[in-house]
């Protein structure tokens, strides 16, 4: 398997040493089952998959090199790199400067840029037009391209089912800037549509399926499908002639058991057309890293579980996706704590933490504190992605010194024992 040449300041003492532990005793990954680490007052269930994927380590790589590489010129990222603010401030830190915000907004104007400058793609990659005002422009958009490469193979998959006269179907947030990129280059071949979660696959269902009216009253048919999907469909787009094909592709970080309830769904639609209609799906169009990591988190809250363990916290960018269906998987079975890193962390054993139901801050008091019978305190501890290893460490680190978490951590290593493997069931 192929390594990247990242900072050593993204790595970890004690995290890397177990992931490099688990990885000699299972080099393919087959195992998903926890390691539990037990400091004496805490005892943490880590999941066997979290951290930085092979998409991010690339894109991280290839920034650096351009950084060394240009140490005279101006270097630009057309938007955040990947979803974590350690990441990006460490980026900006060293000069680089962003074009836009996630959400497409402008921070620095296009007008300041020459052919001179060095203009990187995040690793979410980028729209065509984006693309082409970029050459305009006279710059080098190829050689520090920092695109995922799954997240090629699905605009490579939705080319060919456009090419097939698909209308291709993105199950994505369509804010993000995966799916913004993926729907234009969807739409450089053929028709696409963004649909964001179970509920609006529903009511495009029965647009599908004719359950939801478009043929007896096509005007207040087509008006209610427009009041829904209108500024997320490719230009020229029909409901009544474009929907009769489809093709389902996905944001790269979905949730995978609702990408597949999705794809289910919309199938059965298809079939139930009184007239002929076609059915392609994109099963593979998930990230490898995102499915890894939704299936080692479940296995680890099995075991959580079955030891009564007493919160969840997921490390990471509060903007990262892969990263907020963690949360929403941890959030099923424990209390959880979305946290950005150590800092979350007060001597009083508060926490800082983000609320994904309302995209608010809070605080939430007298959780990290020692227990006053001297039981331990379990905690299932994991992060996104886009995540370094050094800020899960910190965070583990941090807890142990809140509450009497001091055994040795080479103590601890070497007295982890396996657990019994299992294959997690993902939701329905």
């Amino acid at each position: 398997m192929r390594t990247f040449d990242i900072p050593k300041r993204y790595s970890s003492p004690v995290i890397g040493r177990l992931k490099a532990m688990r990885s000699a005793e299972d080099p393919r990954k087959q195992d998903v089952a926890p390691a539990v680490m037990d400091f004496g007052g805490v005892e943490w269930i880590i999941p066997r998959h979290f951290g930085f994927c092979f998409g991010v380590e690339n894109a991280i790589e290839i920034v650096h090199q351009a950084i060394a590489a240009h140490p005279d010129k101006r270097i630009f990222l057309l938007s955040q790199m990947i979803h974590n603010p350690v990441v990006n401030d460490d980026l900006e830190a060293q000069g680089v400067r962003f074009l836009h915000d996630t959400e497409g907004r402008e921070l620095t104007p296009f007008s300041v840029l020459t052919s001179e400058d060095v203009v990187i793609i995040p690793a979410f990659g980028t729209t065509v037009e984006m693309e082409a005002r970029l050459r305009e422009i006279g710059l080098d958009i190829e050689k520090y391209n920092t695109t995922c490469p799954f997240v090629e193979r699905v605009w490579k998959r939705s080319a060919k089912l456009g090419a097939g006269d698909f209308t291709v179907v993105i199950h994505g947030k369509p804010g993000h800037e995966e799916t913004r990129a993926t729907f234009s280059h969807a739409c450089a071949t053929g028709h696409a549509l963004v649909v964001c979660d179970r509920e609006e696959a529903e009511v495009l269902a029965e647009f599908i399926s004719g359950r939801r009216e478009l043929a007896g009253d096509p005007a207040a048919g087509l008006e209610s499908f427009d009041a829904l999907f209108g500024e997320r469909t490719s230009k020229g787009f029909s409901a009544a002639l474009h929907l009769q094909r489809i093709g389902v592709v996905n944001q790269t970080t979905m949730l995978a058991t609702e990408t597949q309830g999705i794809a289910d769904l919309l199938k059965t639609a298809v079939e139930a057309r009184e007239s002929m209609g076609s059915f392609s799906s994109a099963r593979d169009t998930l990230c490898y890293a995102t499915v890894d990591n939704q299936k080692a988190t479940l296995a680890a809250l099995e075991h959580a579980d079955k030891v009564g363990a007493d919160l969840a916290l997921v490390v990471g960018g509060f903007n990262s996706s892969n990263t907020s269906h963690l949360v929403e998987l941890c959030e099923e079975r424990l209390p959880t704590y979305f946290i950005s890193g150590a800092e979350a962390l007060a001597d009083d054993g508060s926490i800082d933490h983000f609320e994904l139901a309302s995209s608010k801050l809070m605080n939430s008091n007298g959780v990290l504190v020692p227990r006053a019978d001297g039981s331990k305190l379990r905690i299932v501890l994991t992060s996104g992605a886009s995540c370094p290893d050094a800020s899960v460490d910190a965070v583990l680190q941090r807890v142990n010194a809140l509450c009497d978490g001091g055994r040795d951590v080479d103590e601890v290593l070497s007295k982890i024992e396996p657990i019994q493997p299992v294959e997690p069931k993902l939701r329905s």
